[in-house]
């Protein structure tokens, strides 16, 4: 009976063996030795299962997800139209900005579509400048590699080594701790490169090219088998949508500042989960580019429904020392927020406010009726996405880092459109501070009213809520009472 070391070293070698080859896809070698490994007893089903919720692999598959909707929304295309326009305007060191900028981006991406998305344009601009490929390209992978050893999430191994720490029990290391190393690392590699490139690559001239046969099926030489995801995802060209654009970079951007801040885990959990139910309701609500109120109110419940179901599961199977913990967060409470966190929610709350405050005067017009509003020069379905990127932002933000807090949104609003009148220019931004005004009322109350014993903040909304949402039911429909 061979041994598990015997059997580990000849699915490894077996492993690596296909991967050079490079005729079969990465994912299915390594889920084949994966379940070799699990027949033949050498790992346990709960250590697969461990493997795969490793944090590495989830954070590595989130990059992917992030890099292709910022291609998605046509952000890198028109990214890399511009720096094709730069390379042919300087020459030579246009082409070398180009490496050096895709090294970069390869700090905080995966190197799959930064690098899938380059070498065209490498290629490109050297055959418009006389100058053979073969040159830029491959300085532009290893700067792709080089980047990527600046910041923990820049590779999968810097993830993975982060990952087995966190096991062996040390300390986790900050997505910026390698920085100065790997900036180090990454300039005398750059320098390298662009020094003694041009004397280890033979230069055939520009119009030397690899020939391909296209009977062989072979797809992505040199990316399929050391790279998470299919290049082919990035190979067509994307029209640029400013909005969809928007929202990848902002996602990216706010995925980097919570890590970089190292905000609670928590929180970071919380935005991520609204920011996926958001898209949820989104895609379940949109038909043909058109986003119906009633569909989208409709969704909005199913994805609630979903998400309150997963939530019971999870209390279900959670420890019982961790119940009080997740019980309370679930009835909302306004504990002080660090003041780095604070700062990430001041920038998630100025942007969701610039989108809805934004579009205020639009927003009386489209009470008109969408037709009324078309024939008055509102664009009812780019509005109506406007508004719901940024009520799901600031929602997002207030319930990652406050806990879900019921009501205020019904009540707030409601009241000051009886006071203020139906003007969105006065009731959105009044809106915002009444309903902190409102949240600290009702927080006071919940301190003081069985002192010393604290109550959360949420059930103090949920009683004020209910008989609120009774009367403007009744209202609208011009009950009485029997």
């Amino acid at each position: 009976m061979p041994s598990p070391q015997a059997i580990t070293l000849l699915v490894l070698a077996a492993v690596v063996a296909a991967m050079i080859w490079d005729k079969l896809r990465s994912d299915v070698v390594a889920l084949t030795g994966a379940a070799v490994l699990l027949m033949t007893g050498v790992v346990q089903p709960r250590d697969v299962q461990g493997a795969f919720a490793s944090p590495a692999i989830v954070t590595l598959a989130s990059l992917f997800v992030i890099a292709y909707a910022m291609e998605l929304s046509g952000l890198l295309d028109a990214t890399i139209r511009g720096l094709v326009r730069l390379c042919r305007r300087i020459g030579r060191a246009g082409l070398w900005i180009v490496i050096a900028l895709a090294g970069s981006a390869s700090a905080f991406l995966n190197n799959t579509p930064i690098v899938v998305l380059s070498a065209p344009v490498v290629r490109e601009a050297a055959k418009s400048l006389k100058l053979s490929p073969k040159g830029f390209l491959m300085p532009l992978s290893y700067a792709a590699v080089l980047g990527g050893c600046c910041t923990l999430i820049g590779t999968s191994t810097n993830l993975l080594v982060n990952d087995m720490a966190a096991v062996a029990g040390q300390p986790r290391f900050g997505i910026f701790e390698i920085t100065p190393v790997g900036i180090a690392v990454a300039i005398s590699g750059g320098l390298y490169l662009l020094f003694f490139s041009g004397r280890l690559i033979r230069n055939g001239g520009p119009d030397a090219e690899p020939v391909e046969n296209p009977g062989q099926g072979r797809t992505e030489p040199g990316l399929a088998a050391v790279q998470l995801g299919s290049a082919s995802a990035f190979a067509m060209h994307r029209a640029f949508r400013p909005l969809k654009a928007f929202a990848s970079l902002l996602i990216f951007v706010t995925v980097v500042a919570l890590a970089a801040l190292n905000v609670a885990p928590i929180a970071a959990c919380a935005f991520a989960g609204a920011v996926v139910a958001g898209v949820a309701v989104y895609l379940i609500a949109a038909r043909a580019g058109a986003l119906p109120v009633h569909t989208l109110l409709l969704a909005g419940v199913i994805v609630g429904i979903f998400f309150s179901s997963t939530i019971t599961v999870l209390i279900s199977i959670v420890d019982f020392d961790r119940l009080g913990g997740i019980v309370h967060w679930l009835l909302g409470n306004l504990s002080p927020i660090p003041p780095r966190s604070l700062a990430v929610f001041a920038a998630l709350l100025a942007v969701g406010g610039w989108l809805v405050i934004g579009a205020a005067r639009r927003l009386n017009l489209l009470t008109l009726g969408e037709e009324n509003a078309a024939q008055l020069g509102i664009d009812a379905e780019a509005l109506k996405r406007r508004i719901f990127a940024g009520a799901a932002l600031l929602t997002s933000a207030a319930v990652a880092f406050a806990g879900p807090i019921g009501f205020v949104g019904l009540i707030v609003p409601q009241a000051l459109r009886l006071v203020l009148g139906p003007d969105n220019r006065l009731v959105i931004p009044a809106a915002l501070l009444g309903g902190g005004g409102f949240l600290l009322l009702a927080d006071t109350v919940a301190r003081n009213v069985i002192a010393p014993a604290e109550l959360s903040v949420g059930v103090i909304t949920a009683f004020c809520g209910a008989p609120f949402f009774v009367y403007l039911l009744r209202a609208r429909t011009g009950a009485t009472p029997p």
